[in-house]
This record gives structure tokens, C-alpha cells and sequence, in this order.
């Protein structure tokens, strides 16, 4: 039988329907979302390459999936929205594959859905990753708490009174505002992610001004994505928000000054 295909805005948002399944999903196709991948025990997935950006972060997960023995590839960030699985499905275009994705008939210019089609052939290894490193670190201590978070679905409640400085990319999911972020903070940053299709890789931006937050992306080539430190680290802002306009903050400027800025705007 050919594998089942799932459609999802975002690999964190997939169950155990994803086990021996095709796994379309707009997350990005870096390592930290090619590890929940795996640990979903997916038989192929197709992500969006995010721009590729810096180290190719944006693909790097395919060929982590390959020593899983899982098919897997990304369609490129300027046909689908990154965040919007069913885009994705109906306009997305094959950017790159791995090996195992390759012998199976998936290649670049291809369209996402006869790839998908083509990866049904794909069967499910049972080979689970090992654990990941942690996914959370503590960045600065001292009030606001400055908090780098690989994937922007580990924000806790307790994150309420702290600023995120996260490594995922900054589209909303399927467009809805809600997913801009899981609770109130202080201030969040992301990847833009090749700012892409409709711009999709800096939509949360304007959802979270009418929530009071001030944020802003890194750019792709400058920073990791899917690994927070990366962002904070190297990050060049890209684009902020009015909010994080209003605090004096600006596209051109490193994550660091970014955060810097936004704590002395608080604390005054």
C-alpha cells in the first residue's frame, strides 16, 4: 500500500498520524524540524527551504534524514508560503532532495504534489534519532530573563516577563494570528526565513503589534535557522515591527543590540 500523505503548517503540529506517512509540512527544512521528523517516525517528508540561508541551515535537515534512512526534500520559499501547509501542497516547487528522495523520482522544478506522490513509495525505517541537544537555554538571568528557544513551540507561560530570542522562522501558520505566538512576552525575535512568498517569513510581526509585542526577524543568510543562539550570536535584523519601532529599535542591527535595546526600553 502507498504511504499516506499528511498536510500540516508546521511539523509541530503533526501526531502520530505521521508514523510510515508522507509528511508535508511548512516548517523549515533545517535540523531541529528534521529531528521531530524522525521522532515521528514519518516514512518521507517535504519542508520549505527557508531561503537555504546561512550554512544552508534551511536544508540541513535533509541530509540528517537521509542517515535515518527517511526521503525527504524542500520545496523552494519564494512558491509556497513558509507556515502555510496547503500552499505548500497546491503551489510549492521542489528545491532540493536528498539521496534517498532522489532514487525515488523527486527532483528540483518538480511540483510539491507529484512529489509527494512519488515519495508514497517510501517505507517507514522504525530507526528513531537520539535525542536532541536541549532546545532551551538561558541567555541573560537578570530582569527581563532573555531566553533562546530553537523552536518557537517551547514558549512556556513563564516566558511572560521574559524576551524569546527564538530559531524559528516568522510566519504565522496557515495565516491565522493566534499562531504568532503560544503566550504573551515580553519581546520575540525570529528568522525571516527568506522573507519568501507573500512575504511569509515576517507575518507574525504585525500579529503581535496588536498584541503589544515588540519583535523583529534576523535575516536567513545571517543567522541559523532553527538554532536560537545562531540568532542571537550572528543575527542581523531584518525587519522589526512598530512596536519594537516605537522603542527606538530598527532593521540593520545586530540580535544582540536588538535585545540589548529592547531591556533598556523596559526597564525605563
Amino acid at each position: 500500500m502507498p504511504a499516506p500523505i499528511v498536510t500540516a503548517d508546521s511539523i509541530t503540529r503533526v501526531g502520530p498520524e505521521a508514523a510510515g506517512a508522507v509528511v508535508v509540512n511548512a516548517s523549515h527544512g533545517g535540523v531541529y524540524a528534521a529531528y521531530l521528523a524522525a521522532k515521528l517516525q514519518a516514512a518521507a517528508a517535504i519542508f520549505n527551504d527557508a531561503g537555504v540561508g546561512r550554512d544552508r541551515a534551511g536544508i540541513g535537515g535533509l541530509d540528517y534524514l537521509e542517515e535515518f534512512g527517511i526521503a525527504a526534500a524542500t520545496v523552494g520559499h519564494d512558491t509556497a508560503r513558509i507556515g502555510d501547509g496547503a500552499d505548500m501542497i497546491a503551489h510549492g516547487v521542489i528545491s532540493h532532495a536528498n539521496g534517498l528522495a532522489a532514487s525515488l523520482g523527486v527532483s528540483p522544478r518538480q511540483a510539491c504534489r507529484d512529489a509527494a506522490a512519488e515519495l508514497q513509495q517510501a517505507r517507514q525505517t522504525h530507526r528513531a534519532p537520539p535525542e536532541a541537544l536541549e532546545a532551551a537555554f538561558l541567555l541573560i538571568s537578570e530582569t527581563p530573563q532573555v531566553w533562546a528557544l530553537d523552536s518557537a513551540s517551547l514558549v512556556l507561560p513563564g516566558h511572560k516577563d521574559s524576551i524569546v530570542v527564538t530559531g524559528s522562522h516568522g510566519g504565522l501558520l496557515g495565516g491565522r494570528p493566534e499562531t504568532a505566538l503560544k503566550y504573551d512576552v515580553l519581546g520575540a525575535l525570529y528568522n525571516d526565513a527568506g522573507i519568501g512568498k507573500d512575504a511569509a517569513g515576517t507575518s507574525r510581526l504585525p500579529a503581535l503589534d496588536a498584541r503589544g509585542i515588540a519583535a523583529a526577524t534576523v535575516s536567513a543568510a545571517s543567522a541559523r535557522i532553527g538554532d536560537a543562539r545562531s540568532t542571537y550570536e550572528d543575527g542581523i535584523i531584518s525587519r522589526v515591527n512598530a512596536r519594537a519601532a516605537s522603542l527606538g529599535l530598527r532593521d540593520g542591527i545586530s540580535a544582540r543590540e536588538f535585545v540589548a535595546g529592547l531591556r533598556r526600553a523596559l526597564a525605563a
